[in-house]
């Protein structure tokens, strides 16, 4: 039996990194002239795409499926925490003050609690943060498996009540210091219910045709950011809700539907669609590397500037100093795509090659290789 790759959900994933990638940069290009503010929803994408490929018969087996995922997001997690680790502390010998130490604590214990340590992978705190939800999620499922009662519209409910509960106490200043790790578990836990839910109950139901879904969805998108103050919130942190504990999960929503039915139609077309399955394949990679991938496009412009007579304007102290600064040759917001493109580009390269030392270890130490059966 051959695998058969969902195009749909691999390009909403492309999607979302995409977003999360412009969204680093301040490029609100993809927004809709601010219709829908990536920091509304973007990070969600990635649970709703988790939730919906979660399957069921992994309560089964908890143990292998924490293996799993231990193998799949946290290992390779922590051996690019390490590299990050080290690349910091020989960028602070050579004059550069962002980022922590490499210690036993920001290698094993920072990851958890922000995810923020060396800066220089800070997007990739999503993973240890998925590897709990989705940890809490299949013991939780086995738990309530044992009632053998239709459960799945209960853990719906369940999540979105105590995120909507933690967005409150959020709002009142109560998430903060170590309350934010749960706290950011809560709050980010619907929406990987939400795949769940969507794939079991909603998926057949999505038949409506484009004009009429666009106008629906962009509709309530109107609404929500005219009677608003401000749809961003930041995830990782909790924070900056402007309108109240149920807007936020509102725009959630929205913005998935709308990008969801975006990524229909993208599957559609074939030349566009197997760039944005590529690019949906390595989202690990875009998250954990793209900001390195900005920082070599400013170390070319900070050595154009010392070496040439160009870039002139270029800000030593704020490269030195701050990883979100960004460098715009002439100051035109056009020079974004540079940085677009090597965020998306640089860690696809990366990514590939990390495949290809993969396959030679495969071929010197043949019992490292293993076959992966019904899959091709």
């Amino acid at each position: 039996m051959s695998y058969k790759e969902n195009k749909e959900f691999r390009i909403l994933s492309a999607i979302g990194i995409i977003l999360v990638t412009a969204g680093h940069l301040g490029f609100n290009l993809f927004d809709l002239g601010g219709l829908f503010p990536y920091y509304s929803f973007h990070v969600f994408i990635f649970l709703f795409v988790s939730g919906y490929f979660y399957k069921e018969e992994s309560r089964d087996n908890i143990l292998s499926y924490m293996i799993g995922k231990c193998v799949t997001l946290l290992l390779p997690y922590y051996a690019w925490n390490l590299f990050y680790g080290i690349l910091t502390m020989i960028l602070h010998k050579a004059g550069f003050g962002i980022g922590q130490d490499l210690s036993l604590y920001t290698l094993f214990i920072a990851p958890f609690e922000g995810g923020h340590q060396f800066m220089y992978q800070f997007p990739a705190w999503f993973v240890p943060a998925l590897f709990m939800v989705e940890a809490i999620n299949v013991c939780g499922r086995k738990v309530l498996s044992l009632i053998r009662l239709e459960y799945e519209w209960l853990i719906f409910t369940g999540s979105l009540v105590l995120g909507i509960l933690t967005v409150w106490l959020a709002i009142g200043g109560h998430v903060w210091g170590l309350y934010k790790i749960p706290g950011r578990i809560l709050f980010m836990m619907p929406g990987f219910q939400l795949g769940c839910i969507y794939k079991r109950y909603l998926e057949k139901y999505d038949t409506i045709s484009d004009g009429l879904y666009f106008l629906i969805v962009m509709g309530i998108q109107l609404l929500i950011t005219i009677y608003s103050g401000g749809l961003a919130f930041s995830t990782v942190w909790v924070s900056s809700f402007a309108n109240g504990p149920v807007i936020p999960y509102l725009t959630i929503l929205t913005g998935i539907a709308f990008w969801l039915r975006v990524a229909k139609i993208m599957k559609n077309i074939p030349y566009i669609s197997g760039k944005m399955v590529h690019i949906g394949r390595n989202t690990y990679a875009i998250m954990m590397h793209h900001i390195l991938a900005f920082f070599v496009v400013k170390s070319v412009f900070y050595a154009v500037h010392v070496l040439t007579p160009l870039c002139v304007e270029f800000d030593v102290e704020m490269f030195l100093s701050e990883i979100n600064f960004v460098y715009l040759p002439g100051g035109t917001e056009a020079g974004k795509w540079i940085y677009l493109f090597a965020g998306i580009g640089i860690p696809l390269m990366i990514a590939n090659l990390q495949r290809a030392g993969g396959r030679m270890i495969g071929k010197v130490f043949p019992f490292f290789s293993r076959k992966k059966k019904g899959k091709d």
